[in-house]
């Protein structure tokens, strides 16, 4: 599986973060990094801004040749099913997973579809 699950670590889920205070994105790529069902061959990677800002947390999943999906409004407690869209995703050879093997999160808060990028 070459499947990376990007996690936006400046999501502030539309609440305020005290200075010092981690963001619900920081804590939402803790939960996954650290979650005990964590394929070893996921990477999970936080970044910068996903600007799904009036839709956070947010995260995105890529791989080589595949589809590209964002989804939003997610929060550490979604980490076991979050982890299972990204297996989902990671088993479908172009990215995408058929609409009802995938969580109920990833059904509901899909927020972009991106085609893989030409060769």
């Amino acid at each position: 599986m070459t499947v990376t699950l990007h996690v936006c670590t400046t999501c502030r889920a539309g609440l305020p973060v005290a200075e010092g205070e981690k963001t619900p994105g920081t804590r939402l790529l803790a939960a996954l990094a650290l979650h005990p069902e964590l394929p070893p061959d996921l990477r999970v990677v936080g970044v910068a801004c996903l600007s799904a800002c009036d839709s956070g947390c947010a995260v995105a999943l890529t791989g080589p040749g595949r589809w590209s999906y964002v989804y939003g409004r997610l929060s550490p407690d979604d980490a076991p099913d979050i982890l299972a869209g990204a297996r989902a995703y990671a088993a479908a050879p172009d990215g995408l997973s058929p609409w009802r093997e995938r969580p109920v999160i990833f059904r509901k808060q899909s927020l972009a579809r991106i085609p893989p990028m030409e060769s």
